[in-house]
């Protein structure tokens, strides 16, 4: 499955990605997606990486789980932030009405879309009435493995398009941003805000 064939990539190259995304600059970003939540809010880091993210909201006073399929990204990402994070697929999401926001950085993207739209429904579930998503995706229409990953791309048309199956997250706000890693700023990509829009029914 060329999803795991994603997994093994950053289990292989770990420490590489960690070095080159740890200290990126992403304040705006993270800062949206707080601006939408009260502080000590509970977020899920879904897809963490270095950790990056995850140890600046516990900075800002937010409580944080993190979850990552890549078990070497765990051992770093647990050892940065100083909390465990927990080693699990995103189809294992099981929990419901838990989390105030789901912070999906640059992570879901890694799904072929049939298996995305299942992953988005349970992330609906696992969120309070009115939660919040922060997800992102590679600009364009390309799916398919590239540069050793999976990738499923997303422009405004093609998500819209997408979310019209996953009944309880509507789009919030939707910009775009170029890379903000060093060397990589003529990639774009769709940043997206989702809101829960009504209570949805317990994941089966």
């Amino acid at each position: 499955m060329e999803y795991n064939n994603t997994l093994g990539y950053y289990d292989n190259h770990a420490e590489e990605f960690c070095k080159n995304t740890v200290n990126v600059e992403f304040t705006a970003t993270q800062e949206c997606f707080l601006s939408k939540l009260e502080k000590g809010s509970y977020i899920l880091d879904f897809g963490c990486g270095s950790g990056r993210d995850t140890k600046y909201f516990l900075k800002q006073g937010y409580r944080v789980d993190a979850i990552d399929g890549s078990k070497e990204l765990c051992k770093m990402a647990s050892e940065y932030t100083g909390i465990e994070v927990r080693n699990m697929f995103f189809q294992e999401l099981s929990e419901e009405h838990r989390y105030d926001g789901i912070w999906a950085c640059s992570s879901i993207l890694h799904l072929p879309v049939a298996e995305l739209a299942e992953v988005m429904r349970r992330m609906a579930a696992a969120l309070k009435e009115h939660g919040i998503v922060y997800t992102s995706f590679k600009y364009g229409t390309f799916e398919g493995e590239r540069n050793g990953r999976y990738f499923t791309d997303m422009t405004e048309e093609t998500f819209a398009e997408f979310l019209g199956k996953i009944e309880d997250l509507k789009v919030e706000e939707q910009w775009t941003t170029f890379d903000a890693r060093p060397g990589r700023g003529d990639e774009k990509w769709l940043n997206l805000i989702l809101r829960k829009n009504r209570r949805s029914t317990d994941y089966k």
